[in-house]
C-alpha cells in the first residue's frame, strides 16, 4: 500500500492560532487575520423563504452576506443597517436571476421595517440584534415577445437562448446580449456595442418581453501593440510572444488566446488587454497590453508519506525572468525512503537543474536543457544515472506540438541480470494534440501522443528504438457534464533489441501503479524470470475506463477499471493480463481536484501487492 501527498504546514501566530494546510486547503485552523471592527454589534439572522424551492432559497442563502458570514459583527448601528440594506439588493437581485420578478424582500432589524428606521438607530445591545429577513418569492417569469434591432436582426433567437416561453433571468438576458456582441466582435468588429436592451415585466400574464439592439461597427485588422506595466520583462518580447500582429484580422479569440499565451510563462500576476475605444486613422483597432509582474524568484519544500517507501522530502528554487525574456531557471532536490531503507546508500536521491528559454527562434519555439542525477530502488532494480537532453518544442498551433531533441545517459544497475553500466544516446521526438477542454479536469475532447526514441547503447554497442503511442478521450454526459466518462489506452515496443539485458532498466516496460495500473505496486506488472525477478519486457498495453460522477458541486465518486500486460515479446501475447479495480473520490478546488484512489488487484502476484491507495492533484489522466 502506498499514500502520498505534499503537505505544508503554515503556522499562524495571529491569537495563538494554528492552521493545517494540505494542497492549500485549510484542513483545521485558521491562517487569515481577523480585521479590527470599530464599535462591535452583534447580531442574529432568521432568513424566511416560505414558498421557494430548494434551488432558490440556496441561491438566496448564498446572496445574503449577513446569513452567510453570521458572527462577523457590524461597525455600529448604522453599520448594521448599512448592511441590511445591501443585503436587501443583494436579495432582490438574486430573485430577478432566478425570474422571480414579482418577489418582496421585507427586512426588519430588532422588529423595525429598515425603511423606517431614523438616520442615527440606536438598538439594545444587551444581547445580539435580531434581524429578521422574509422573502415573498412570487412566480416564475418566462420570456415573451423578444425582439431584435439594429445590427443583429436575422440572428437565430434560439442560440442565445432568448425564445418565448424561455428562460427570463437576468443572467439569462444578460449573457444572451453578450453573446449577440461577441459574435459581431467575432466578425472582424472591435467596436461592436449593445445600443439597447429593454426588458419589460408584464405582471398580469408573468411574462417579459425583451427587445436587444446593437450597432456592428466597422470591419476592422489589428494596429498597433502597446505594452504596459512591465518592470524587468522585455517589453519587445512580450509583444512578439503575443502572437498578435499588425494587419491581422481583429477576433475576441486571437485576443483571449494571447492572454493564456502570455499568463502560461509565469511571470506575470495579472494580464488584461484592452481595445482602444476608437480607430487609428488607418482603420486598425490599436490594443495595449497590460501587465503586472509577480514575484519571479521563488523557493519551495515539499514532503510525502508511503508505505512502501517511507518519507520523502523535497525542495527547489527558481526563477522565472533569469535574463529578461521569461527564461527559467529551477534547481530541485529530492530525497527519498527515509524510515523506510536500512541505511543511507538504500535511500532514493535526486538532484537536476532545468533552463527553459520560450520564443528561441520564433514566439512558437521553446528551448529546454536539463541535467539530472538520481539513484533509485524500486523493486525491479537499483539503478543509478545521470541524463543530459537539450531540445526544442514547436507549437504549430493551439492544439499540435511536437518535439525533439538530443539525451545522453550513463546507467549504472543492479537487476535480474545482474550488474551492468550503459552510455546510451538518444534522439527522442515526440508529437502531441491535445482537444481537451480542461487539463486538470477534462469533461470533453481527447489527447493523443506519439513518440520514438532512437537510441544507441555505446558499451554494447546496441542500437534500438522505443515507440509509445497513447490517447485519452472524455464525454460528459446529463446536465453541467454530472457524469464523465474517461478512457485511456497506451501501448508501446523496443525495436531492434537483441539481449533484453542490453537495454537499460530504466528504458524496459514495466507496469502497476497509480499512472498505471491501480491495484498493483509500482512497476510490478513485469515478465519474470526461473527465480521469480523482474525483467522489464518489451512491448506493454495498458487501458483504463473511469466514470467520474458529481455528487456535489464539489464531490464526486470514481469507480473505475484498470488493465494491463507487459511482454518479453516484439508484440503483448495477452497471455497474463492483469486487472485492478477500484473507486476513488474528487474533492474539486480552484486549481483542479484533489485525487484519493484505492483498488485491488483482480488477480493479485504471489506475494504481490493486496491493494493501492493513491492521492495526488488533478485527474488520474
Amino acid at each position: 500500500m502506498a499514500v502520498a501527498a505534499t503537505v505544508s504546514l503554515y503556522p499562524g501566530f495571529a491569537r495563538e492560532a494554528y492552521a493545517l494546510k494540505i494542497f492549500g486547503i485549510t484542513i483545521f485552523g485558521s491562517d487569515d487575520k481577523k480585521e479590527e471592527v470599530l464599535d462591535p454589534v452583534s447580531f442574529t439572522v432568521t432568513l424566511n423563504a416560505p414558498g421557494a424551492d430548494a434551488k432558490l432559497k440556496e441561491s438566496l442563502e448564498n446572496s445574503s452576506l449577513l446569513t452567510s458570514e453570521p458572527d462577523k459583527p457590524a461597525s455600529g448601528d448604522l453599520g448594521l443597517i448599512i448592511r441590511a440594506r445591501d443585503d436587501r439588493e443583494r436579495l432582490i437581485a438574486s430573485l430577478y436571476e432566478n425570474a422571480r420578478y414579482g418577489g418582496i424582500v421585507k427586512v426588519t432589524v430588532a422588529g423595525q421595517d429598515i425603511d423606517s428606521i431614523p438616520p442615527n438607530p440606536s438598538f439594545n445591545r444587551s444581547g445580539p440584534i435580531p434581524v429578521v429577513i422574509d422573502v415573498t418569492p412570487g412566480p416564475a417569469f418566462t420570456l415573451g415577445n423578444v425582439r431584435l434591432e439594429g445590427d443583429v436582426i436575422g440572428h437565430d433567437l434560439s442560440e442565445y437562448g432568448l425564445v418565448s416561453g424561455g428562460n427570463a433571468g437576468s443572467l439569462a438576458i444578460i449573457r444572451g446580449g453578450n453573446k449577440l456582441i461577441d459574435d459581431l466582435k467575432a466578425e472582424g468588429r472591435p467596436l461592436a456595442e449593445l445600443t439597447k436592451r429593454e426588458a419589460v415585466a408584464n405582471h398580469a400574464n408573468n411574462t417579459v418581453d425583451l427587445t436587444l439592439s446593437a450597432e456592428g461597427g466597422p470591419v476592422a485588422p489589428l494596429g498597433d501593440v502597446a505594452v504596459k506595466g512591465q518592470r524587468t520583462v522585455d517589453q519587445d518580447f512580450i509583444r512578439k510572444y503575443s502572437r498578435l500582429n499588425g494587419g491581422e484580422p481583429y477576433s475576441p479569440e486571437k485576443l483571449r488566446k494571447a492572454s493564456d499565451r502570455l499568463r502560461k510563462l509565469g511571470v506575470f500576476s495579472s494580464i488584461t488587454i484592452k481595445e482602444a475605444k476608437t480607430l487609428a486613422p488607418n482603420g486598425t483597432i490599436p490594443l495595449t497590453i497590460e501587465v503586472s509582474e509577480g514575484k519571479h524568484r521563488y523557493l519551495g519544500v515539499g514532503a510525502q508519506y508511503s508505505t512502501t517507501e517511507g518519507i520523502g522530502l523535497q525542495g527547489y528554487w527558481g526563477h522565472r525572468n533569469l535574463f529578461g525574456k521569461a527564461e527559467s531557471l529551477r534547481i530541485e532536490g529530492a530525497i527519498s525512503r527515509l524510515g523506510e531503507a536500512s541505511n543511507v546508500q538504500d535511500m532514493d536521491y535526486s538532484a537536476g537543474i532545468i533552463f527553459t528559454k520560450p520564443g528561441v527562434f520564433n514566439p512558437a519555439t521553446t528551448f529546454t536543457a536539463s541535467l539530472k542525477a538520481k539513484t533509485e530502488h524500486p523493486d525491479t532494480y537499483d539503478a543509478r544515472s545521470v541524463t543530459g537532453y537539450a531540445g526544442f518544442a514547436y507549437e504549430f498551433n493551439d492544439y499540435d506540438t511536437a518535439s525533439a531533441g538530443l539525451e545522453v545517459e550513463w546507467t549504472d544497475s543492479d537487476d535480474a541480470f545482474g550488474n551492468n553500466q550503459y552510455l546510451t544516446t538518444s534522439v527522442p521526438l515526440e508529437f502531441v494534440r491535445d482537444m481537451r477542454d480542461d487539463k486538470l479536469n477534462p469533461t470533453e475532447g481527447f489527447r493523443a501522443s506519439i513518440s520514438a526514441k532512437p537510441s544507441y547503447e555505446a558499451l554494447n554497442g546496441t542500437f534500438f528504438t522505443s515507440f509509445e503511442g497513447s490517447t485519452t478521450a472524455y464525454k460528459g454526459l446529463g446536465a453541467d457534464d454530472q457524469v464523465v466518462l474517461a478512457g485511456k489506452i497506451a501501448a508501446g515496443a523496443l525495436v531492434g533489441v537483441g539481449a533484453l539485458e542490453d537495454i537499460p532498466p530504466t528504458r524496459r516496460f514495466y507496469a502497476g501503479g497509480g499512472g498505471s495500473v491501480r491495484g498493483y505496486s509500482y512497476q510490478e506488472i513485469s515478465p519474470y524470470n526461473a527465480a521469480n525477478e523482474a525483467t522489464g519486457g518489451r512491448s506493454y498495453v495498458v487501458t483504463s475506463l473511469e466514470a467520474r460522477v458529481k455528487i456535489t458541486e464539489t464531490i464526486g465518486l470514481v469507480p473505475f477499471v484498470d488493465a494491463g500486460v507487459v511482454s518479453s515479446d516484439l508484440a503483448p501475447d495477452f497471455s497474463d493480463i492483469r486487472a485492478g479495480a477500484g473507486i476513488g473520490i474528487r474533492y474539486a478546488t480552484p486549481f483542479g481536484p484533489l485525487r484519493l484512489d484505492v483498488a485491488m488487484p483482480l488477480q493479485k502476484y504471489e506475494g504481490g501487492s493486496s491493494f493501492g491507495i493513491y492521492a495526488g492533484i488533478g485527474q488520474s489522466f
